[in-house]
């Protein structure tokens, strides 16, 4: 008979364990009793310092003050990604959490761009698009208005290791218990092979009924133990390693991070209240660390605060996040590059699956399954977004390049750049957590363009459809002119820290 949950044992701290244990503690209470178990000599990743929007719905379930949250954190306002480099050297564009234009029924607003370009209409696409304004401006405001020309989606750039150790403390005034100490042996169900308990180096044992692994790349638990395997995709995402190295901040703080494609791979800039995040992405087979070091030192904006750090990791997912009673959550169950910062997300996605799937009166193999189903098809549609930054490129001046231009990709992939390239058309995928607007600018800003467009763009002859651009880039220029800018912001806000 299935054992109900009543005891849950989170292995790791860091960003996904606490982040776990907070929201578990949030949303079932005392219906449930939280041990987290870390140790202060296993060191945390730390570079995953750029979000996406959803971050916020984790903060609002929490009760968390924004400007508290800002000032522990040292966070800053994210608006975009400025992509230079990737479609072909010198050129860039913004991926933006915002949307360009406004739609209308049954066609979105780049089927009217694409037929004024082809009237030859000089246009920017990214003109009328209020958070690539305000990116290059460099101002934020929270825009209070209902109407969804001025919407403003925005996430944070945070130090990730300050995140953790919020979530700690508000994890604790919640209850949740915190053991230190390293793991020296599991215990498992003879039969079932389900983990029963943790015996700790000193003695002490932790039981549970479920348990959750955050312990990082390892896997102490997912694959250590339980062996569910690896699903490599190294083979469509070459870069297997990261280097990381931050610098002495800039005197006026981007709201948005930089992604700067570079030989062997891609560099980041992610710019924090104290600091700047950097590091590059890149592929072992086509850069040593030697040459990788070099790129990044010599392309720093401020002042290196340390030796560089090197990264290595394996793309891809475990075959299984959810086997019997231990479910994956961070980098235990897979890792996707930070090029379009779902890291964190991937964190989150995880326990909100968990918590809608939790396993009341025990472990239900067909709530397992479903967890599982879900959990894949999140990991594919995002290394699928992926993929496209690096093979809709016409670089050929690296090996890196040319050779990620010439592979054969997913064929959910191919489908849908085949279908925008012949229509504009594009289809949203289940579970696809880019929609229709993120998919759009990246396809274009990596000249990916529309042949044709949909007939209703049609509807306006030339002389009205400018008019209406023209319109419609005016009112997306509006709310910039009493816009403060971001570090103006954060000081009023009360965001800054001291």
């Amino acid at each position: 008979m299935p054992t109900a949950i009543k005891r849950v044992v989170i292995v790791g701290g860091g960003t996904a364990g606490w982040m776990t244990a907070a929201l578990l503690a949030r949303v079932l209470g005392r219906q449930v009793a939280i041990t987290l178990v870390e140790s202060d000599d296993i060191g945390i990743i730390g570079v995953g310092e750029a979000t996406i929007p959803p971050i916020q719905n984790v903060n609002a379930v929490l009760g968390i003050d924004e400007a508290e949250f800002l000032r522990e954190t040292k966070a800053t306002i994210k608006l975009a990604i400025r992509f230079d480099d990737w479609g072909a050297i010198g050129e860039s564009y913004y991926h933006t959490f915002g949307a360009a234009g406004r739609n209308l029924p049954f066609c979105s607003f780049h089927h009217f761009w694409t037929r004024a370009r082809r009237a030859g209409m000089d246009v920017d696409y990214w003109d009328f698009d209020l958070n690539r304004l305000c990116a290059v401006e460099g101002k934020f405001a929270k825009i209070q208005s209902g109407d969804p020309t001025w919407n403003l989606p925005y996430a944070y750039h945070f130090d990730s290791s300050l995140y953790g150790r919020y979530l700690r403390g508000y994890s604790e005034r919640l209850g949740v218990a915190r053991v230190e100490g390293l793991v020296q042996h599991v215990r498992r169900d003879a039969q079932s092979g389900a983990v029963t308990a943790l015996s700790l180096r000193g003695g002490t044992e932790i039981a549970g009924d479920l348990f959750i692994d955050c312990s990082g790349a390892r896997g102490l638990l997912i694959q250590q133990q339980l062996n569910v395997g690896y699903e490599d995709w190294g083979h469509w995402l070459p870069c297997d390693r990261a280097m990381a190295v931050p610098s002495t901040r800039f005197a006026q703080t981007a709201p948005y991070t930089r992604a700067i494609a570079q030989g062997c791979g891609w560099q980041w800039r992610i710019p924090l209240q104290h600091r700047n995040g950097n590091g590059l992405v890149y592929s072992s087979r086509h850069c040593s660390d030697e040459q990788a070091a070099d790129i990044l030192l010599n392309n720093l904006d401020g002042k290196a605060l340390g030796e560089p750090r090197v990264i290595p990791f394996r793309t891809g997912r475990a075959r299984r996040q959810w086997d019997r009673n231990v479910v994956a959550i961070g980098l235990s169950s897979g890792f996707l590059e930070p090029l379009e910062s779902t890291s964190i997300y991937l964190i989150q996605a995880a326990i909100v699956r968990l918590l809608h799937l939790f396993p009341h009166a025990g472990i239900d193999d067909r709530v397992v399954q479903e967890y599982n189903r879900q959990s894949q098809i999140e990991y594919e549609t995002i290394r699928d977004f992926i993929i496209l930054h690096y093979h809709a490129t016409r670089r050929d001046d690296a090996a890196f390049w040319r050779d990620l231009r010439a592979m054969p990709i997913p064929e959910r992939l191919a489908a849908k750049i085949a279908l925008f390239r012949s229509s504009g058309v594009l289809t949203q995928d289940p579970l696809d957590i880019f929609m229709e607007p993120s998919w759009v600018q990246v396809l274009m800003g990596q000249g990916v363009l529309p042949a044709d467009y949909h007939p209703l763009a049609d509807g306006p002859d030339d002389a009205e459809l400018a008019g209406q651009l023209r319109q419609i880039a005016a009112l997306k220029r509006e709310p910039l002119a009493n816009m403060p800018l971001h570090d103006s912001f954060l000081r009023a806000f009360g965001g800054a820290a001291a």
